[in-house]
């Protein structure tokens, strides 16, 4: 079953963030097929969104977690997941 993250950024990017490097990490540490990463620069608006392209692309499974900055402009993500149906 393929298996599709959700990455709900709170908080704003630094001006340096790579964000195809960073789907390539959550991709390799989490095991899933595909990430949709929300932010404000993302071109995602919400996570019904990112769902709804997850979801046409084959996931059978979405999850959906938090993940935030930090000072010096990690990503981490939190713990907490929302397993999304539909």
């Amino acid at each position: 079953m393929k298996t599709g993250l959700i990455v709900y950024v709170v908080g704003t990017e630094p001006v340096d963030w790579d964000a195809t490097s960073e789907l390539t990490a959550i991709k390799q540490h989490r095991q899933v097929d595909m990430v949709e990463i929300i932010t404000i620069k993302s071109g995602h608006f919400d996570v019904l969104d990112a769902w709804w392209s997850l979801l046409t692309r084959g996931m059978k499974r979405i999850v959906c977690i938090i993940g935030e900055f930090t000072p010096n402009g990690n990503l981490t993500l939190k713990e907490r997941q929302l397993f999304l149906c539909g």
